[in-house]
């Protein structure tokens, strides 16, 4: 306390109190966070704009914008582009494939029986899965389809996917996957309810219980039927799930999911202008024009007039000049034409691109070496940058395993068992043997191999130590499965043996000879 508090005290010690309490206080406030980031004082953090809400109000309400500009970036932008495709093709490529993986314990069985009933359960699986006749629309089998949802997230932030039941001839199974983009999961005819979010409906406990579909898509102009069907998230008497809502949150709350891009969508349209800016101004620096200035008014036609159409910029534009390669353009009385030369190519643009190229890639996990699709650093750099990526690509194939591959899958084996096709005792009765029967792992594209030779003696010394299998380095190296390279093998030493066999045979007979 300072002389002037201490006097105030003296003669008014209500407001002495008080004086020092407003003191105090103040201390408390500029304390911890308050002095930093959370700080209203500091002129670096004055002009910060911010507001917040909930996963209602800061993505929810937002969510039209994002797609829709997320879908131009990835018509438009090449980087964009390439971000998703890369994606896409690292996580999904050509499908994940199902290795059933039985727990025979679980299920009292002998592992030779576990595997032969795998292999059965693959054969059959296939049957469905690698023809058309799953898609409810008869375009796509189940691993193109794998690669349209993987897609369609990524780009519209999720993905609804209803499993009807659909007969069709020569196909034994009646199970169909049915993809709807995220724009038509709404709420019916535009209304406000608490209860139904983006689509979504939920119960007063916060439980999903049912989706609301809209037969006609928001954004297009074909005149359709405007109605919404919903759905029930489970059958009420089976508690089959009759909707996969396929997207990854990152609020408490949240019902709908962000596309990938949104977090960069600024930075890639800035950048895609800027590209797009400095090509033009490329184009037009390499164009070698002549001005002809005159003295007097002239009537004929100018020259710049009859450039043809197909060398025009902007055939469109009546109110522009067009220049061309070696195009001559006329000029009236007292017009000058002033050269403006744009300096391209522009030295600096490889430096500034990189620079936003490395922090677009760093918001999205995928590094600049990937992104860019540019090895030009060391072995060790460009190995770690891949390792880097993978680990964003594992993640987001467990979660595509987990909330599309799966429940497909579970919902097949039900049916496979149902129609007697697969034999699997208690699978409907026993929900821990249903578990057990429903084992399986989904893989995908390997990682590929940096330096073959270093990678293979890695591979083969955790296998010899322990800390890896056969089948997961088989995988992880090419994708392909142990047990069926261990059987080709198998073939293939036969076939050798019996070739040198003969070989042999033929040899003794020539000498003997």
């Amino acid at each position: 306390m300072n002389v002037f508090d201490k006097a105030i005290t003296a003669i008014f010690p209500q407001k002495g109190l008080k004086r020092a309490a407003a003191r105090q206080r103040l201390q408390i406030m500029n304390s911890g966070y308050s002095n930093y980031g959370a700080s209203h004082t500091k002129k670096s953090l004055l002009g910060w704009l911010h507001a917040g809400g909930s996963a209602r109000e800061d993505i929810q309400e937002n969510l039209s914008t994002l797609r829709q500009r997320s879908r131009d970036l990835y018509m438009g932008v090449p980087l964009a582009t390439g971000a998703i495709k890369t994606c896409r093709t690292n996580v999904v490529g050509s499908g994940l494939k199902l290795k059933s993986q039985i727990d025979y314990e679980a299920l009292g069985i002998t592992e030779a029986e576990a595997r032969k009933l795998e292999t059965k359960i693959e054969r059959e699986f296939a049957l469905w899965a690698d023809t058309p006749a799953c898609d409810l629309e008869r375009l796509d089998n189940f691993f193109e389809l794998q690669q349209l949802a993987f897609l369609n997230w990524l780009m519209s932030g999720d993905v609804i996917v209803t499993l009807p039941v659909t007969k069709r001839v020569n196909m034994p199974y009646d199970l169909r996957v049915n993809l709807i983009e995220a724009d038509r999961l709404s709420n019916p005819y535009g209304t406000i309810n608490p209860k139904i979010v983006g689509g979504v409906e939920i119960n007063q406990a916060g439980e999903v219980v049912a989706y609301h579909i809209s037969k006609h898509h928001p954004l297009s102009y074909e005149n359709s039927e405007t109605a919404w069907t919903r759905v029930e998230a489970y059958g009420e008497n089976t508690g089959r799930r009759n909707v996969l809502h396929v997207m990854n949150r990152e609020r408490i709350g949240q019902r709908r999911g962000v596309p990938f891009l949104a977090p960069v969508i600024e930075a890639l349209k800035q950048l895609g202008r800027y590209t797009d800016a400095e090509l033009v101004a490329a184009v037009v620096s390499g164009m070698f024009t002549i001005f002809i200035e005159k003295d007097g008014v002239s009537e004929e036609v100018p020259f710049g007039e009859i450039i043809p159409e197909a060398l025009q910029v902007d055939r469109a534009d009546e109110n522009s000049l067009e220049l061309a390669p070696g195009a001559i353009i006329d000029l009236n009385e007292g017009e000058k034409a002033h050269d403006m030369n744009p300096g391209r190519p522009n030295t600096a643009f490889d430096g500034f691109v990189t620079s936003i190229c490395r922090q677009i890639g760093a918001a999205l996990e995928i590094p600049y070496e990937l992104l860019v699709k540019n090895f030009h650093a060391s072995y060790s750099a460009s190995r770690g940058a891949l390792l880097e990526a993978w680990k964003m690509f594992r993640m987001y194939r467990t979660w595509l395993a987990n909330d599309f591959c799966q429940p497909i899958f579970e919902e097949w084996l039900a049916e496979a068992v149902a129609k007697g096709r697969i034999s699997a005792p208690g699978f409907l009765a026993d929900p821990i043997k249903r578990k057990a029967y429903c084992g399986a792992e989904w893989n995908g594209p390997a990682q590929g191999l940096l330096n073959p030779v270093h990678e293979v003696t890695a591979a083969e010394k955790r296998v010899n130590n322990g800390f890896s299998t056969r089948d997961r380095e088989a995988m992880e190296m090419n994708g392909s499965d142990f047990y069926r390279n261990a059987a080709q093998l198998k073939r293939e030493e036969e076939i050798m043996k019996e070739v040198k066999g003969n070989a042999s045979g033929a040899e003794i007979n020539t000498n003997k000879e």
